[in-house]
């Protein structure tokens, strides 16, 4: 069987957070759901995005979805963890970027995880270019 492969561009990391693994986040086999491994990423993009104001909703009046994700498991997380969160940008594209996050508990992997975002107008339903004044806070 193929195993995906996730490099995790460590020379790129703009944000890094702490969060706590909860009930919720554990599955049937008592560790860490693939589904929430999901959602602590969004969680850790709306905290990188809220450092500037922003939200997935409004970023320079522009809105962002994920357009693919990936998620490679390297160990187990479990209810109490304590889960260090960095996350790195790379690939930015005139309208997309891949955010990866590296998931750890005391320094032992548990995931890495990338996904493809991509600007988007809501209100006309159409993928739109990264605005510049984002672009720029990203060099600073």
């Amino acid at each position: 069987m193929a195993r995906i492969n996730i490099e995790f561009p460590h020379d790129k990391i703009i944000f890094e957070t702490s969060i706590t693994v909860q009930v919720s986040d554990i599955n049937y086999g008592n560790h860490l759901s693939n589904d929430a491994v999901l959602r602590l990423c969004q969680e850790v993009r709306m905290r990188f995005l809220k450092q500037w104001n922003y939200t997935e909703l409004n970023i320079e009046n522009l809105g962002i979805i994920m357009a693919d994700a990936a998620l490679v498991f390297k160990g187990e997380g479990f209810h109490g963890n304590q889960l260090t969160i960095s996350m790195a940008i790379d690939d930015i594209s005139r309208v997309s970027f891949d955010l990866y996050y590296n998931i750890k508990h005391n320094e032992r992997e548990i995931a890495i995880v990338k996904t493809a975002i991509v600007f988007f107008d809501y209100k006309l339903k159409k993928v739109s270019a990264c605005p510049a004044a984002f672009l720029s806070k990203l060099k600073t």
